[in-house]
C-alpha cells in the first residue's frame, strides 16, 4: 500500500498539539472510531510505551496492540504496530506554523513482511488505502476539534 499523508493546520501550539495528539488514555474520548485502549506498559507515555486498541473498521470492531516507536515531544513521535502479515507505522510531524498555530503531518505506511499479505496488497490495496484514507481524515478531524476546544475553565463552587 502506498504511504498516505494527511495535513492540517491547527489553530494550537505545537506543545498543546502533540500533548492532545499523544494522550493515550484520552483517545477513547477524542476519537470516536476507538472503542477500548488498555495501557500495558506503566508510567508516562514515552518510546516504547504499548497499548492494545480497539476500534471500528470497515464496519467491525478490530484489536490491534501498538507501541511508540519514536518520541520526541513536541516535534514527533511514531506508532508502530504488526498485523496480519504486515508492519504499519505511523509518524506525526508538529511544526509551529509562526502564528502560534501547528502544522502536523501525518504519513501512514503499511509494508507486507510475507507472502500473503504480498498477494492481498496487491489484489485489495487500492480499495483498502481509500478506505483508510477516509478513517485517517476523520481521525485528524476529531484531533485537531480537541486541540482547538479551550480546556473548560474550573466553575466556582
Amino acid at each position: 500500500m502506498k504511504s498516505i499523508v494527511i495535513e492540517r493546520r491547527i489553530a494550537a501550539s505545537p506543545e498543546r498539539t502533540f500533548e492532545v495528539f499523544s494522550d493515550l488514555e484520552g483517545a477513547k474520548d477524542t476519537i470516536g472510531a476507538i472503542t477500548k485502549l488498555e495501557l500495558l506498559t506503566p508510567g508516562p507515555v514515552g518510546k516504547g510505551t504499548r497499548w492494545r486498541e480497539t476500534r471500528r473498521m470497515f464496519g467491525r470492531e478490530a484489536t490491534e496492540e501498538m507501541w511508540i516507536d519514536a518520541y520526541d515531544p513536541p516535534r514527533q513521535y511514531s506508532v508502530a504496530a504488526e498485523s496480519g502479515g504486515a508492519r504499519y507505522l505511523t509518524t506525526f510531524d508538529f511544526l509551529p506554523d509562526g502564528s502560534g498555530g501547528t502544522n502536523v503531518k501525518m504519513v501512514f505506511g503499511a509494508e507486507p513482511v510475507n507472502l500473503v499479505a504480498k498477494v492481498m496488497g496487491t489484489l485489495m490495496g487500492p480499495l483498502m488505502a481509500g478506505a483508510m484514507q477516509k478513517a485517517l481524515e476523520k481521525d485528524m478531524d476529531e484531533l485537531t476539534a480537541a486541540c482547538e476546544t479551550p480546556a473548560l475553565a474550573a466553575v466556582p463552587a
